[in-house]
């Protein structure tokens, strides 16, 4: 067996990569449980930190991160004989997040919970157990064997100078 070679450096450098910029909006631990919560209904203040029971400067000031990077927004909401408060629902762009936790959550399943965990989905129709999957632009799931990476990156004078 022949051990292939080290890679010295990425092939998108950090600047380029979506993937990083990704990580700088939603890579905190807060944030990820925040967003966590949310996906699963969770949208007021004192609900989020009942749950998780993190400190209320933390909790807003990741609530006021999440609402400035567009993944949440402030809603006012009044209960009768209470003062008007704010909630936390998630926007369009909040929600699309759903379908990345769901696969963190499949490899969560796998390697952390041995292989089963108390979420699952499933086909309303069929009652089969659903999985994350790659699919061409025409629906059909990809084979791993027939999956390559395209890297294209911007031509080096639109390209932002490394920090």
């Amino acid at each position: 067996m022949t051990d292939t070679p080290p890679i010295r450096r990425s092939p998108v450098p950090p600047n380029d990569c979506n993937l990083w910029k990704a990580f700088e909006v939603i890579g905190d631990r807060w944030i990820l449980v925040i967003l966590r919560s949310a996906l699963y209904g969770v949208r007021r203040f004192d609900d989020f930190r009942n749950e998780l029971d993190i400190p209320r400067s933390v909790l807003s000031n990741r609530l006021a991160r999440l609402v400035e990077s567009g993944l949440m927004e402030q809603r006012e909401y009044r209960e009768e004989g209470q003062r008007t408060r704010i909630e936390y629902p998630l926007t369009k762009m909040g929600q699309s997040l759903g379908l990345s936790f769901t696969a963190l959550t499949e490899w969560s399943d796998h390697w952390i919970g041995k292989g089963s965990g108390p979420l699952s989905l499933r086909s309303k129709a069929t009652g089969q157990k659903l999985t994350v999957a790659l699919v061409d632009e025409q629906g059909k799931p990809a084979r791993k064997d027939d999956v390559e990476t395209v890297i294209s990156l911007p031509s080096r004078s639109s390209r932002q100078p490394r920090k």
